[in-house]
């Protein structure tokens, strides 16, 4: 993968106690947690990081996100998380993920879009000339994950529903509720026996609108046939969506 592109990013891992579930498995959430890691370490090393754009008011956003799981790995297990930007397209830009196992086999991988906020005006702005000029050094089309849908089924009643509390060590650097607990959250809510004993496949997030400290988010479940479940978040006072998702899970 190294050869992919000059930007790409390889980090290695060893999965911790910390990262695993009941069955030993990393959670679906470590490992996503573990994709941002490696996409934060990226984009300091190409020189855009939030920390090099702070003079201008700029911090990139994360919009969409597909992930594939073809299997978690366990406890102890070596693997390598690649990341690389993959393109431009009028104000958003397009991102990479692809974890190996020790044996090279690809066994998650999750393609996402970004945008580019104005951190004062807390809206999107375009991406300047100095991060475009860096396509060239990118992989092409061709050579990425296919880019992520455009649209979710729409979410007609809850079946399920969960309420969860921003709190103070819930938000990222940007001052909103961090990436991983959007995801983490929607699952929370599915049925028990699907907790239990389901094994996570797709998951397809759109983040609509930021969730701030202290906010009330009502996590609703919408199941719709035997392996795949719709999510949002809802902003409880005001009833406000928050993010939309789509799961499907091994039957």
């Amino acid at each position: 993968m190294s050869d992919l592109s000059p930007l790409t990013y390889t980090c290695d891992y060893v999965v911790q106690m910390y990262d695993i579930d009941s069955h030993r498995r990393m959670t679906v959430s470590a490992l996503v947690r573990l994709m941002q890691e490696a996409s934060m370490q990226n984009v300091k090393q190409m020189k855009v990081s939030v920390w090099d754009m702070d003079a201008m008011s700029l911090s990139w956003v994360l919009l969409r996100k597909n992930l594939t799981i073809k299997r978690l790995p366990m406890n102890g297990e070596k693997i390598s998380v690649v990341t690389y930007s993959c393109g431009f397209e009028k104000f958003f830009t397009y991102r990479d993920y692809k974890v190996f196992d020790a044996e090279k086999e690809m066994i998650a991988w999750s393609s996402s879009t970004w945008l580019l906020m104005n951190t004062n005006e807390r809206r999107m702005v375009r991406i300047p000339d100095f991060v475009l000029a860096l396509e060239s050094q990118m992989p092409t089309a061709e050579e990425s994950l296919p880019r992520p849908k455009t649209k979710l089924p729409p979410f007609e009643a809850a079946e399920v529903s969960k309420p969860f509390r921003v709190d103070w060590h819930d938000l990222d650097f940007n001052g909103h509720l961090n990436n991983v607990y959007y995801i983490q959250w929607m699952l929370e809510a599915l049925p028990d026996h699907i907790l239990q004993d389901g094994t996570l496949r797709e998951f397809d997030v759109f983040y609509k609108i930021e969730a701030h400290w202290k906010d009330g988010l009502m996590s609703e479940v919408q199941q719709l046939s035997d392996d795949s479940f719709l999510h949002r978040l809802i902003r409880i006072d005001d009833g406000k969506e928050v993010a939309q998702g789509m799961s499907r899970f091994m039957k």
